[in-house]
């Protein structure tokens, strides 16, 4: 089942994505994808609905702009240095437990959003990752149960200011925060739909340019030790993101380096899970 949702940016309502390409508006039965619709059954109940044939749904205009396909959640943790190609690009070592950092909930955005060049940025990169949606809360998780606490996958594009993050001291979370800079989507694909996470491909293209293309089979770290292993230090709530890394090609890791410019265009995608598209643009 693939979750999605429409409509202005902070005013999106829930919908699904048919076998049969038509996108139909469940709000009539569903508030949002959010915290309360995963932890009180809502997959369960959205299933019953679309095997039922979605009564009272209405086909949503093809045009709509999509919205990240969950609402913004109550926190978005990351993975750093999880394939060992990027890893080696950046001249690093090997991490003997996953580094994790958070990305700010205010950069959420769609998967066809502009990504917005901050104020005093030189430095804007990208990655392609898969993104983890928690299912149900997650608190000192072990591994072997660790996927049926997921809800679903997706398509995410970390974007990062790079002299922000590696040039200004302190912590990363300054160059992974800024406004548009965690888009996703365009829609969430249920855990039932990806037998195993770790047999995805995943890309990033710059102006038709192939600049990423990995396998998620390369993770340093599995989805299933990434969950388990943030569930020892905090509590992972229901609708809570958790994106897994990138792997190797990012504007940073080449010779010369390739940042993104105003007017660049990024496509990223993850095999069965959609793709998104940004048009790099200035601060308005």
């Amino acid at each position: 089942m693939k979750l999605i949702r429409f409509g202005d940016a902070g005013r999106e309502e829930p919908g699904v994505l048919l076998a049969d390409g038509r996108k139909i508006d469940a709000s009539g039965e569903f508030n949002d994808y959010d915290e309360g619709f995963f932890a009180s059954g809502g997959l369960e109940s959205l299933a019953e609905w679309v095997e039922g044939g979605c009564p009272g749904g209405v086909e949503i205009d093809p045009q709509a702009r999509l919205g990240p396909p969950v609402n913004r959640p109550s926190k978005i943790v990351c993975v750093g240095r999880n394939y060992i190609e990027h890893v080696k690009e950046l001249d690093g070592d090997i991490p003997a437990e996953p580094t994790l950092f958070m990305k700010a909930t205010t950069a959420w955005s769609g998967p066809s959003d502009d990504v917005i060049i901050p104020r005093g940025s030189t430095k804007l990169d990208y990655e392609v990752e898969l993104a983890v949606v928690i299912g149900q809360l997650a608190s000192y998780v072990e591994e072997v149960d660790a996927l049926s606490h997921v809800a679903g996958y997706s398509t995410f594009c970390d974007f990062s200011e790079r002299a922000f993050q590696k040039e200004m001291g302190g912590q990363w979370v300054k160059g992974k925060s800024c406004d548009s800079f965690a888009p996703m989507g365009p829609w969430l694909m249920t855990a039932d739909e990806v037998p195993d996470p770790q047999k995805l491909r995943l890309w990033t293209t710059v102006n038709g340019e192939l600049r990423q293309n990995g396998y998620t089979g390369d993770m340093i770290f599995s989805v299933r030790q990434i969950v388990s292993y943030i569930s020892r230090f905090m509590t992972l709530l229901p609708g809570d993101v958790i994106i897994t890394g990138t792997p190797s090609g990012v504007a940073m890791g080449m010779t010369p380096p390739k940042y993104l410019q105003c007017g660049d265009f990024v496509e990223c995608g993850v095999e069965g899970l959609g793709q998104t598209g940004h048009r790099v643009v200035a601060l308005p």
